[in-house]
């Protein structure tokens, strides 16, 4: 147990002490009110999930903190799961100590801190991991709901991309698409360079490529080639528009294909064909029908990036790099992985989970006044 001296920070990590009771849970001030009026008491939450994860607390923390030292409150936090570290389903990430009655009303944003970023440092690290080659990129933001969400997304694929680059060596997460989060990735900018509107509006991938490299000239290049349903073409356009660059390799290709059509050049037969001339055997390993989709399915599957990278290789773009996008998660990361799929850089927002059931983190109090009680079936939180 790690006694805290109560210190108000220098700006406030999240909801301020103004904000904080209107977005709390009413039954929690109302719970207050009765401390307040009957006694107070010391207890001690234990903070769980239902899923392993891996542990990500120090928004939560950070803002817990913060709000105690506006309290002028003493507490004690004995966090079982350092930050990076796995936890199994109902394991308790930390146990938090103090009085009910400076406790009892933070429950709903500390939980709101420390669920999804745990989710989020989970399934990034499964993606990193599975592709420990390839550099990834966070374009959550825009998915996100709002800015307090894409903080906590952020801050999530860091932690998981940390522990990858830790334990696999891998390449992990080199950015996002904000400057707000760039911190969480060492760097003060959002990355990224167009989206398809820019194509759109230029009238042609190549222009659209031309003007783009003549304002930001000094920047590496990026160019969506989905656009008009030519990625090969648009894309070998592109490449020849640009032979120093295409040389250099300072230029890149981004595939985004929707899932509603194949990539240029395939349909199932021809996707069969260019994975049995590059990788044979991933057709062979796949288990179950999501994983063939991925595999020769629509939109950016590994068929298309190994076509992509085939046609480039064929006219001596080889140091063109290959980037995509479009429903990227642990699964798809793993087939990519089976494939051997030839892809520099993905662009992700789908590590945040499918079901967003899995993010609820939970709190219990399992200790009043030094008593152990805690609701029934709950047993398995008091430490033993």
């Amino acid at each position: 147990m790690t006694d805290q001296n109560p210190k108000m920070p220098s700006g406030f990590p999240g909801p301020s002490p103004e904000k904080q009771p209107a977005l709390t849970d009413s039954y929690f001030l109302r719970t207050k009110a009765v401390v307040a009026r009957n006694g107070d008491a010391e207890v001690t939450y234990a903070v769980f999930m239902r899923r392993p994860v891996l542990s990500a607390p120090r928004l939560a923390v950070e803002w817990l903190e913060a709000m105690l030292a506006s309290r002028n409150t003493s507490y004690t936090l004995d966090l079982r799961h350092p930050e990076g570290s796995w936890v199994g389903a109902g394991e308790p990430i930390l146990y938090i100590t103090g009085p009910l009655s400076a406790l009892v009303d933070l429950e709903t944003i500390f939980l709101q801190r420390i669920g999804s970023a745990s989710v989020a440092a989970y399934n990034a690290n499964a993606m990193c991991s599975a592709l420990p080659g390839v550099s990834f990129l966070a374009m959550d933001a825009r998915h996100c709901a709002g800015t307090d969400m894409a903080e906590l997304m952020a801050y999530g694929a860091s932690v998981g991309s940390n522990v990858a680059k830790a334990q696999n060596d891998a390449v992990g997460f080199v950015g996002c698409a904000t400057d707000h989060t760039a911190h969480y990735f060492g760097t003060d900018k959002g990355r990224g360079t167009m989206p398809h509107a820019l194509i759109g509006y230029a009238g042609s991938t190549v222009k659209a490529a031309q003007i783009y490299d003549e304002t930001f000239p000094d920047e590496p290049l990026t160019v969506l080639v989905d656009y008009f349903g030519r990625e090969v073409t648009d894309g070998l356009a592109v490449a020849r528009a640009f032979p120093e660059r295409a040389k250099a390799g300072t230029l890149a290709l981004r595939i985004d294909t929707h899932g509603g059509r194949y990539m240029e050049g395939l349909d199932v037969q021809q996707s069969y064909a260019v994975l049995e001339r590059n990788a044979a055997d991933a057709i062979r390993g796949y288990r179950v029908d999501n994983e063939l989709k991925h595999l020769i399915g629509t939109g950016v599957s590994a068929a298309a990036a190994w076509l992509l990278r085939e046609k480039l290789d064929e006219e001596g773009f080889s140091n063109v790099k290959i980037v995509c996008s479009s429903g990227f998660g642990p699964e798809k990361c793993r087939v990519f992985a089976l494939a051997r799929t030839p892809v520099d850089i993905i662009g992700t927002g789908s590590y945040l989970p499918n079901k967003w059931s899995e993010t609820y983190a939970t709190a219990d109090i399992i200790s009043y006044d030094g008593q152990s009680r805690v609701k029934t079936g709950r047993e398995f939180l008091i430490p033993s």
